[in-house]
C-alpha cells in the first residue's frame, strides 16, 4: 500500500518504475550459467541492491571485473560489520583477505542473512576472481589489501578528528573508488583519474551513507558503530549516541548539518571526475549512485527523522534517476536540483548555515557554466498529475498479470 499511494502522489513514477522493473528481470535472465559465476552475480543482486543493474550493464569483461570486486570488498566489509568477532580474531583476517580471494577452499563464517551465504560459500568468488585477467587481479589484490589494513587499524582506533574520518572513510570507501579507476584504466576504456578525485567519488557515498545510517549503526547490537567524528559531535551533545533522545532535537538537528555540510566539500572533485569518463556505460556506473547520493543529503539535511527511523529515495525517485542518468547534462541538472533542494531547506540560524550556503553555491555555479540546465527535467518542479487514481489502478493490474505471464514463461 505504501507503494501505491507514493505512486498516487508522484504518478509520473510509474513509467520509470515499470523500467526498472523488467529490466531487473531481463538481468535476473542474463546470469552465467557456470556454478561459481551464476553464484556470483546472483549475490550480487542480493547484496548490492541498486548498483546491481548498473553493473550489469557494462561490458562483459569489466562487468566480471567490477561484480568480483564488489563481493571481495562486501564480504570484507562483512568481516569489518561483524561486532560479535574478537578482535584477536578480526584484525588478522582483514590483514590477510588479500590473500584468501587466491585460495579457492577459504571461507569464514560471520554476517547475517545473504552476506553468512556469501562468506559460507566465498570459494565461488575465489574461484571466479582466479579466471579474471592478471591486470584485474592485481588492481583487486592492492585495494582489499589496503582496505584490510585500514579497517584493521580502525577497529582499535576512534574516530575523533575530521582527519580520522577522512581517513577511515578513504580505507572503505576512498580506495573502492582509486579501485574503479584502475579496473577502468585496465579495461582500456578510461584514461587513470588521479587518486584525489577518484578518493572523493569514494568519500562523497560513504559520509553519504555513515550520516543517513546514524540510527542503525549506533543501536548496532552487541555493539554501537560509531563513525561520526568527536570533533563535530562533541560540539552538540557530550555523547553521540545522545543524538538520538527528544530533548537534544535541536542539538541533533545542527550536528546532522554539520555532517552533511562536511560531505558537501567532496562534490567538486565528483563532478571532475564524472565529466572526465568517455565510456557510456561506466559514466552511468558512476553517475547514478553520486546523483542518489546528493538527492540522500538534499533529504537528510535539516531532518529529525535521522535520528528516528529511515530516511531514504522512494523507490520512484531512485527509478527516474536511473532512467534519465545517460549524460554529464543530466549529472548537472540533478546536482542543480538536488543542491536548490537542500539551499532551500537552510536555517540561517544554523550555526553552519554560512559554510554549507557556501559550498552549495560553489556547487550551483559550476552547473549552471555547464549551459546544460535548460535542457533537465527538473526533480523539484513536478507538473500537476496527468494520470488518476483509476488509470493507476488499471495499470497495476495489467502489470501484475504481465509479470506473471513473464514468471510463467521463465519456468516453462
Amino acid at each position: 500500500m505504501g507503494s501505491l499511494r507514493a505512486i498516487l502522489r508522484n504518478p509520473e513514477d510509474l513509467y520509470p518504475l515499470l523500467k526498472l522493473k523488467l529490466a531487473s528481470r531481463n538481468a535476473e535472465k542474463q546470469i552465467p550459467s557456470e556454478p561459481h559465476w551464476g553464484f556470483c552475480y546472483s549475490m550480487l543482486q542480493k547484496v548490492s541492491r541498486s548498483f546491481a543493474f548498473v553493473i550489469q550493464q557494462l561490458d562483459t569483461d569489466l562487468r566480471d571485473a567490477v561484480c568480483i570486486f564488489y563481493l571481495v570488498l562486501r564480504a570484507l566489509d562483512t568481516v569489518e560489520d561483524d561486532t560479535s568477532i574478537k578482535t584477536e580474531i578480526k584484525v588478522p583476517i582483514l590483514m590477510a583477505f588479500h590473500q584468501h580471494i587466491y585460495d579457492r577452499e577459504w571461507h569464514f563464517a560471520c554476517g547475517t542473512k545473504e552476506y553468512k551465504v556469501l562468506m559460507d560459500e566465498f570459494h565461488h568468488v575465489s574461484t571466479a576472481f582466479l579466471e579474471l585477467g592478471r591486470g584485474y587481479q592485481e588492481a583487486i589484490e592492492d585495494i582489499t589489501m589496503r582496505m584490510g589494513a585500514g579497517m584493521a587499524k580502525f577497529i582499535c582506533k576512534e574516530v575523533e578528528t575530521v582527519d580520522d574520518y577522512d581517513e577511515y572513510c578513504h580505507y572503505v570507501a576512498g580506495l573502492v573508488g582509486l579501485g574503479l579507476s584502475k579496473l577502468f584504466h585496465a579495461s582500456g576504456k578510461e584514461h587513470l583519474a588521479s587518486d584525489a578525485i577518484s578518493n572523493s567519488m569514494g568519500l562523497f557515498l560513504q559520509k553519504t551513507n555513515i550520516i543517513r545510517d546514524y540510527l542503525e549503526d549506533i543501536n548496532e547490537i552487541p555493539k554501537s558503530r560509531m563513525f561520526w567524528p568527536r570533533q563535530i559531535w562533541s560540539k552538540y551533545v557530550n555523547k553521540l549516541e545522545d543524538l538520538k533522545h527528544e530533548e537534544n532535537s535541536v542539538k541533533a538537528v545542527q550536528c546532522l548539518n554539520d555532517m552533511v555540510t562536511n560531505a558537501l566539500i567532496h562534490i567538486e572533485d565528483c563532478l571532475k571526475y564524472m565529466s572526465d569518463l568517455r565510456d557510456p556505460a561506466i559514466f552511468r556506473f558512476c553517475a547514478i549512485p553520486q546523483i542518489m547520493a546528493i538527492g540522500t543529503l538534499a533529504l537528510c539535511y535539516n531532518n529529525i527523522e535521522v535520528f528516528r527511523g529511515v530516511v531514504k529515495m522512494r523507490r520512484g525517485l531512485t527509478a527516474k534517476i536511473i532512467d534519465r542518468t545517460k549524460t554529464m547534462s543530466d549529472v548537472y541538472g540533478a546536482f542543480y536540483d538536488f543542491s536548490r533542494m537542500l539551499k532551500y531547506k537552510i536555517d540561517d540560524s544554523d550555526p553552519n548555515a554560512r559554510k554549507t550556503k557556501d559550498s552549495l553555491e560553489a556547487v550551483l555555479k559550476i552547473c549552471r557554466d555547464s549551459g546544460t540546465l535548460n535542457q533537465r527535467k527538473s526533480y523539484i518542479i513536478q507538473s500537476k498529475p496527468q494520470i488518476n487514481a483509476t488509470v493507476i489502478v488499471i495499470f497495476f493490474i495489467i502489470l501484475a498479470i504481465l509479470l506473471a505471464y513473464l514468471s510463467a514463461s521463465r519456468a516453462i
